[in-house]
């Protein structure tokens, strides 16, 4: 199992990728990935509306059955407004607990549900509780999905406070690191202008995954850990 940090594959693979670098080069600069998980939700058009006016884009892990099915003006939007739209299972099963044919099917169902409303299949994916083995790597190197782990969580599904998930994350932050919240928490879309405001004070750009990793692309099959 080849196990890559966003660092190293961007390196590995600076000769020859054929990414674009994106509004930065992380290899020089300060960069940082936001992402949030199991929505689209209720809050995450007022997430929408922030990371619009703090001129940010995030990576979003998708939940299919109640999220990307109930919210199919939302996904549009996140794709009209250049966010990294990508799967995170039909129905936030742990995957590590399911036969293959499952776990096929729970990844599978949410690549074209997405697809149905953005016309692409995501190439990302986050395993549910970060949960994942040689099995779930080969069906997900099969259906074109590299999984992305992360650096920073603020737990945001144990608390309800802003300003303790706000600081979670201030204090968690690394260069190249992936933050990991949740747009479905109450707490959680409170706090993202003061982790945004925050982190770019002290030098942070914001970037997608693929951005992170540029000018490598995600490699399918591959698990990445910031």
């Amino acid at each position: 199992m080849e196990t890559t940090a966003p660092g190293s594959a961007r390196d590995d693979a600076a000769s020859d990728a054929k990414a674009p670098m994106g509004p930065v080069d992380c290899r020089e600069a300060k960069c940082i990935a936001l992402t949030f998980d199991a929505g689209p939700g209720e809050d995450t058009p007022r997430l929408l509306d922030i990371l619009k006016e703090k001129k940010v884009h995030a990576t979003f892990f998708l939940l299919g059955k109640n999220h990307v099915k109930k919210h199919p003006d939302t996904v549009r939007r996140l794709a009209a407004e250049g966010h990294e739209i990508a799967n995170h299972t039909w129905s936030h099963k742990i995957l590590t607990d399911r036969k293959p044919a499952e776990i096929r099917a729970e990844l599978e169902k949410t690549q074209d549900a997405i697809a149905a409303i953005t016309g692409r299949k995501p190439r990302l994916m986050r395993p549910p509780q970060g949960r994942t083995n040689d099995t779930i790597s080969g069906i997900c190197k099969d259906l074109g999905l590299s999984q992305v782990l992360w650096s920073a969580t603020a737990k945001d599904y144990s608390t309800t406070d802003s300003a303790l998930i706000r600081k979670r994350i201030v204090d968690q932050a690394s260069k190249d690191g992936i933050i990991l919240l949740h747009d479905i928490y109450k707490g959680t879309v409170p706090a993202v202008p003061g982790i945004i405001d925050t982190l770019k004070k002290q030098g942070y750009t914001f970037v997608t995954v693929p951005q992170l990793m540029a000018p490598a692309e995600p490699v399918a099959g591959t698990i990445y850990r910031p």
